[in-house]
């Protein structure tokens, strides 16, 4: 079909009636690989239409067509007239003013490649620095191209810290200004607590609540097993998650209330990371958070640092012993390259993950940083089923 002749909103026209046949199949008869294709191809779709969407909305904004109906303004008739939540026209509006100033990330946004939350970040490194976001534009672009979003943000927030550090530490302060505990009683003598806290007390707080939900959990599951044996499940828990969470609250409590006032403070192991790959990964919680460094500071004085030399953007260091497990400089040298489960789309970081041997222990494989891989527990096992050979 020849297209070229077509008006804008013939086009949108026919998009509009492809995409409404579409949705009208019965998905059911798919197969799985087509199921995969669908889900991939649907989301490429969605993309494009999101971009039509905010280009609409921008002329429309610019255009000042929206007057004529007495809206306040372009996103007001776009609430109105197209019945979106407000947060949304919004979004779009601010989405097309934005890429006003960015040619790259509107080209790549145009043609689907982008997301309004994309925008959104190097929108941000443009307020931040022009002159510097004019040079570096089409590799911020790239990553945010190739990159799963949350690595795309630490890019980001590396860069902002790089190309506006003061602005980077204001923001950081005021994350801490901001950190709050509120605690009041119900007319029941219930208890509710709500809090904010700044990213390093909340990972703190959030490190050691996990744990000690983590030895109810286990506490729970031997209970349950003791009572009905193998055919315990996880729905004959004697609590909920959220019932161990505020039981480990109250422990955390009381311990708190038990530790004597000389008792030995815990301390915080800080890697310091020099070589190729430093920059990449300047400063940032085991749980991925980033910091500054002004951040970073205030801890230095109840910490333990430990240095790790990266030799190349892969290598931290091999220590060849002959062992089963993966344990001390050969682990951590594992944990601080990967970060993360290396199983594509999997996140999770490196204090929930095993470190597996990419060629098995069992055909000769080492156990050595070159040789492992970050998986978490359940993509551990799932990589291991396959390997198995079938009966």
């Amino acid at each position: 079909m020849d297209l070229s002749g077509l008006r804008y909103h013939e086009l949108l026209e026919l998009a509009r009636q492809a995409v409404a046949r579409a949705t009208s199949h019965d998905l059911t008869e798919l197969t799985d690989a087509e199921v995969i294709d669908a889900a991939q191809q649907s989301s490429e779709v969605a993309a494009l239409a999101t971009a039509a969407q905010v280009q609409a909305a921008g002329r429309l904004d610019t255009s000042k067509a929206w007057q004529t109906s007495g809206a306040r303004s372009a996103a007001a008739w776009l609430a109105w007239q197209c019945r979106l939540p407000s947060r949304q026209a919004n979004r779009a509006v601010r989405s097309a003013r934005r890429l006003r100033d960015l040619p790259r990330a509107k080209e790549a946004f145009l043609a689907g490649r982008l997301t309004p939350d994309h925008v959104t970040l190097l929108a941000s490194c443009h307020h931040a620095n022009s002159d510097a976001y004019a040079v570096d534009e089409a590799l911020l672009v790239g990553h945010a191209t190739t990159l799963a979003f949350r690595h795309f943000e630490r890019v980001v927030a590396y860069w902002l810290q790089l190309h506006d550090p003061d602005g980077s530490e204001r923001d950081a302060d005021a994350k801490h200004g901001d950190r709050r505990v509120d605690c009041s009683t119900t007319l029941d003598d219930m208890v509710v607590l709500d809090a904010l806290l700044d990213p390093v007390t909340g990972a703190i707080v959030r490190r050691e609540l996990e744990r000690l939900e983590q030895e109810l959990f286990e506490a729970d599951w031997a209970d349950a097993r003791a009572r009905l044996g193998d055919a315990a499940t996880a729905a004959d828990l004697v609590r909920t998650p959220k019932q161990r969470r505020a039981d480990a609250l109250r422990r955390m409590a009381e311990r708190s209330a038990a530790k004597p006032a000389d008792a030995k403070e815990p301390r915080v192991l800080i890697h310091v990371l020099a070589g190729t790959d430093a920059l990449q990964r300047m400063c940032e919680l085991s749980d991925g958070t980033i910091l500054t460094p002004g951040q970073l500071l205030p801890l230095i004085r109840w910490a333990d640092l430990a240095r790790v030399i990266f030799e190349s953007p892969s290598k931290v260091i091999d220590i060849g012993v002959k062992q089963r497990l993966f344990s001390g400089a050969t682990r951590t040298a594992v944990e601080l390259r990967d970060l993360e489960c290396q199983h594509p789309g999997c996140h999770e970081r490196f204090e929930r993950c095993e470190v597996d041997h990419i060629q098995p222990w069992e055909h000769g494989g080492p156990t050595i940083q070159a040789n492992g891989q970050l998986l978490c527990p359940f993509h551990h096992r799932w990589r291991h089923r396959r390997l198995q050979p079938a009966p």
